[in-house]
């Protein structure tokens, strides 16, 4: 059934009328009588007799004969609600898109008769190049990628972790492995983190296998094109689904391949409950189905290197010769032999270096890209007499210019504080704290007056940029391409990224640095400043592009300190009276560890429960079994269950 109750986290027996007999099949969406309210449900299983002993009711009605739920996506969501303390109900609202009754009646036996927007959904998955040698193409850069592609095509289940090269086109190195896969007669899915990343993958794809051989599958499509991609994969008309995390559970027949480009991405993370992450969920599905499994990106997550150390993964990359070939010069404001030139590049915030990498790009008529950890003109703002961070009178929010002459206003409430006095010394005047991405193109507008700038960032997201010479200003995660590649990639206000209260601060700070610079052109036509301290270890590993030794490095300390993924960790967040009872509840594994509480949001608070990774099936279960006792007695404060959670502070 479709309540997301812990207590309710079950099967239950129902017999189907003689009416049904023929439509009711396993997977189909039916409706059901419990306790007195007609509710939807998943028609799971179909049996000859039930081990129930009292009295079985009827099925009220099939909603639809489609068969929408495979049997393999039923046992990933299982395994996925075990995992992380949920219920089966709230996976499968996850895994399955809502019903649009329009396109399951729209014909899909031929091309022909395919609505315009589903041309693609021809429902043929034969592959003229079936068991065929892909061109290992880009791979030929890393040892061990040509031998990824030949098990792919010889249907084997290779299991790897790729750190690509700076300048790496790699939407073609993943339509290169979904290729070996298909020719090896099996599907494959993919996982991307944003709408632009899905763009150049599903044009990589369709450049490979050619059109309509793929689907893609996002939230933003629209509920019908939406379910009509859903439909095709599950009929089987399609041999590859690419997707942002909506596709995670996309239903491939024959699956062989599961991937992941840039798992370290937030965005990779679902924010509905029971909270899963893309990059375990696929993880999982590879196990099940005994699949190939890809995790790529330019950085590299301690869950990678996890997986790697285990011995579950093998290692993609390209030898130094290579790496040093290929990445553009990188060099740090902060070390000593910079500072003895430029005293005040410790505190400048676009110190010498920085400002003639940019000068010497643009006269050689090429791109600049400027990252700003901040987006807006003035996120923060601060007393301009006795540097008192400027906050809100009614919520203690953090105000904020909009523009050079606009009133600053709360971040949180949006109140305007046009009147806006320092409670610390009565100050009027108002300075920046944090500096934005329009108030950093204005300023670089004013120092190269000729050069056009171009922003991109939330309001606007640029997909390229012309080769020349030229200004663009992004936030993380909004870097446009550049025709070429950028002369200079300048990585301002690297302390906003690495101060953060977080513990991935240092992994995400490396991750956006490399994801810009490998923007630029490979040395000596390419260079990248980094306003930061050389001695730092996220700075080093992009000085020499190394994403692996950082990420070993980040994982020993995790380890020492028992943060995941070393040990696994679960969140308990709510009212403190019902964190507290939940706990009480629990029957939790004899060596786990509660800690805290610490504040959480919106005035509750937040425990915290360590155990050993050997013990992780143990925890999810306690926990799940306490919110179900807290559910059947209709306790009213809710209590947010999140294993693993991105942010535990």
């Amino acid at each position: 059934m479709d309540v997301g109750l812990a207590h309710l986290d079950r099967p239950f027996d129902y017999l189907v009328p003689a009416e049904l007999d023929d439509v009711a099949v396993p997977g189909t969406r039916v409706k059901v009588r419990f306790a007195g309210q007609l509710v939807d449900g998943w028609l799971l299983s179909r049996a000859d007799d039930s081990g129930h002993t009292g009295r079985l009711a009827y099925l009220e009605k099939v909603v639809s004969p489609e068969p929408v739920l495979a049997p393999e996506i039923a046992r990933l969501a299982r395994a996925v609600a075990d995992r992380y303390a949920g219920s089966l109900a709230d996976v499968l609202r996850l895994a399955v898109p809502p019903r649009h009754a329009r396109v399951e009646k729209e014909p899909h036996a031929t091309g022909e008769s395919v609505p315009p927007d589903a041309a693609d959904l021809d429902g043929s998955t034969a592959d003229p190049s079936a068991g065929e040698a892909v061109d290992p193409r880009g791979w030929r850069d890393y040892p061990t990628g040509p031998a990824l592609l030949r098990a792919l095509t010889d249907g084997r289940a290779p299991r790897a972790v790729w750190s690509a090269l700076p300048g790496e086109d790699w939407a073609a190195r993943y339509a290169d492995a979904v290729a070996a896969t298909v020719a090896g007669g099996r599907g494959a899915v993919v996982v991307v983190a944003d709408a632009r990343d899905l763009d150049r993958l599903d044009a990589a794809l369709t450049g490979v296998l050619g059109p309509g051989r793929h689907v893609t599958l996002s939230a933003a499509l629209g509920p019908a094109r939406r379910y009509r991609a859903f439909l095709a994969a599950r009929r089987g008309q399609v041999p590859v689904v690419v997707g942002t995390r909506a596709a995670m559970f996309a239903p491939v027949d024959r699956l062989g391949l599961v991937a992941v480009w840039d798992d370290g991405d937030d965005l990779h993370s679902e924010p509905r409950a029971p909270y899963p992450h893309a990059r375990d969920v696929l993880l999982t599905r590879a196990q099940l189905a005994e699949a190939g499994a890809l995790i790529g990106g330019y950085a590299r997550t301690a869950e990678a290197q996890l997986l790697l150390e285990t011995g579950w993964a093998r290692e993609v990359v390209a030898d130094r010769a290579t790496v040093r070939a290929r990445i553009p010069a990188i060099a740090p404001t902060g070390d000593d032999p910079q500072l003895a030139r430029d005293p005040g590049a410790a505190t400048a915030r676009l110190p010498s270096l920085a400002w003639t990498a940019a000068r010497d790009a643009l006269r050689a008529d090429l791109p600049v890209l400027v990252q700003v950890p901040r987006r807006g003109y003035l996120p923060s703002v601060s007393c301009a007499d006795c540097r008192t961070p400027a906050r809100c009178a009614h919520c203690a929010g953090p105000l904020a210019l909009p523009s050079a002459g606009g009133t600053p206003a709360c971040r949180w409430c949006a109140r305007v504080a046009a009147a806006y006095a320092c409670p610390e010394c009565g100050g009027r005047r108002l300075r920046a704290a944090v500096t934005g991405a329009r108030r950093t193109a204005e300023e670089l507008g004013r120092a190269f007056p000729d050069v056009p700038v171009r922003t991109s960032g939330r309001e606007e997201v640029l997909t390229d940029v012309p080769g020349g010479a030229a200004l663009v200003v992004a936030t993380p995660g909004a870097e446009p391409a550049a025709e070429g590649g950028y002369g200079a990639v300048l990585l301002l206000d690297s302390w906003a990224l690495l101060t953060r209260a977080d513990l991935r601060a240092g992994e995400e700070a490396l991750r956006r640095w490399l994801a810009a610079a490998a923007l630029a052109r490979p040395a000596p036509a390419g260079r990248v400043v980094v306003v930061a301290d050389g001695a730092l270890a996220p700075v080093q590993a992009l000085l020499r592009w190394d994403a692996a030794w950082f990420a070993g490095r980040e994982l020993a300390e995790r380890r020492e300190l028992g943060f995941p993924p070393a040990v696994r960790m679960a969140s308990v967040t709510g009212p403190a009276e019902a964190v507290a009872d939940l706990l009480a509840a629990a029957r939790l594994p004899g060596d786990a560890e509660v800690l805290g509480p610490v504040p959480a949001d919106e005035g509750r608070e937040r425990m915290l429960v360590r155990v050993p990774r050997a013990r992780a099936a143990a925890l999810a279960e306690a926990l799940h079994s306490a919110a179900g006792v807290r559910a059947a007695r209709k306790a009213a404060d809710p209590v947010r269950l999140q294993v693993d959670p991105l942010s535990l502070f």
